[in-house]
């Protein structure tokens, strides 16, 4: 059983808010929608949930076709960012409020409400009132109500966004976990790629409507098949910069450094990428290349610093360990290696390396 969008367009006016989106949830599979603000998660996940309707395409959910099929007669559960619990019902009457519209029977309601309430924490609060409880525990109510139902589908969008990083920390670890345990297809988006990450699963990447990549999460991390993929999926925002390849020797034009490679490429200009933990501050070996920069700030997170420079003119981003202090111009230097780099034609698609 899966959930299957096919073709999936959404037009409003002259504008495409999708464009052409197909993809394939398996039943039991945790799914994350990565992209920016805009990107069109929350607009693909109201046609999944019936909430809309695609301009054109459809949505197959176990063999049957539910395009146009309302929200009501779907078996799906929705949590938005902004969390709603009823403030004068009991956590117990709120995590049970669905079923109780569906006529389920006061011994099943008691039976489903405790396990999920077991799942989520939530047993000794049962009698509270959300108001009594922390943003946390109120979400994790938001997110019992969802589950409790037993939906085919839930679809979660960017549901830990207002909370705490502590406690974002803390359900992003176990959200995963608590979906396995109930066979639903279960779809998150999200805007951080390191909350991606984290979540694991599936990852499908958009950007401006369009859908880049679909892949295991660390497939489409380590192995983007656009320069637009990498770019998505990078946060501080990916380094690039253009290269001549000449035989085996590429030249970073703008900083005049050249490196070597064992891999089989045509001469010609390409466009390199690499995350910026991949710059630092210290030499890693031999091969690493060495670059001048200039400093142009700095931020300090605590346990790590991001430090951005100007490398001849090329604006990078450096994610290094521990607390640097530099000031705007001073001058740095930095360390990348070639092995790191992400190749790219000059169209953007992803160049396939062979060993030579």
């Amino acid at each position: 059983m899966a959930l299957e969008l096919s073709d999936i367009n959404v037009q409003v006016g002259n504008e495409m808010h999708l464009s052409d989106v197909s993809a394939t949830f398996d039943i039991g599979s945790f799914n994350v929608l990565l992209g920016p603000t805009a990107s069109g998660k929350t607009t693909l996940m109201r046609i999944m949930a019936g909430l809309d309707v695609p301009t054109s395409g459809s949505i197959v959910i176990n063999g049957s076709d539910l395009t146009g099929i309302p929200v009501r007669k779907r078996s799906v559960a929705f949590v938005y960012q902004q969390f709603i619990n009823y403030p004068g019902m009991t956590v117990f009457d709120n995590i049970a409020s669905p079923l109780k519209v569906a006529g389920v029977s006061r011994s099943d309601i008691a039976a489903r409400v405790e396990k999920i309430a077991s799942l989520m924490g939530l047993m000794p609060m049962l009698s509270r009132k959300p108001l009594e409880l922390s943003g946390g525990q109120q979400q994790r109510v938001a997110l019992a109500r969802a589950l409790v139902r037993e939906a085919e589908l839930v679809l979660l969008d960017e549901p830990l966004a207002n909370l705490d990083y502590k406690l974002r920390e803390e359900l992003r670890a176990e959200l995963p976990k608590l979906f396995k345990e109930t066979g639903s297809i279960v779809v998150y988006a999200t805007t951080e790629p390191e909350e991606a990450l984290m979540l694991g699963g599936q990852t499908i990447l958009l950007h401006e409507g369009r859908l880049l990549q679909v892949g295991t999460t660390p497939e489409v991390y380590r192995t983007p098949r656009t320069i637009q993929a990498a770019q998505t999926f990078s946060d501080p925002p990916l380094n690039t910069a253009w290269v001549k390849r000449s035989g085996f020797v590429s030249k970073i034009d703008d900083i005049d450094t050249t490196y070597e490679s064992a891999d089989v490429l045509a001469d010609g200009t390409y466009q390199i990428g690499f995350r910026a933990h991949h710059l630092m501050l210290q030499k890693p070996h031999d091969n690493a290349l060495k670059i001048k920069a200039v400093v142009v700030t700095t931020e300090i997170t605590g346990s790590e610093t991001f430090l951005h420079i100007n490398a001849s003119g090329l604006q990078w981003t450096a994610l290094v360990h521990g607390v640097h202090h530099y000031s705007a111009g001073d001058s740095v230097s930095v360390y990348v290696d070639p092995r790191n780099f992400l190749t790219f034609d000059a169209s953007g698609e992803a160049c396939m390396i062979e060993a030579a």
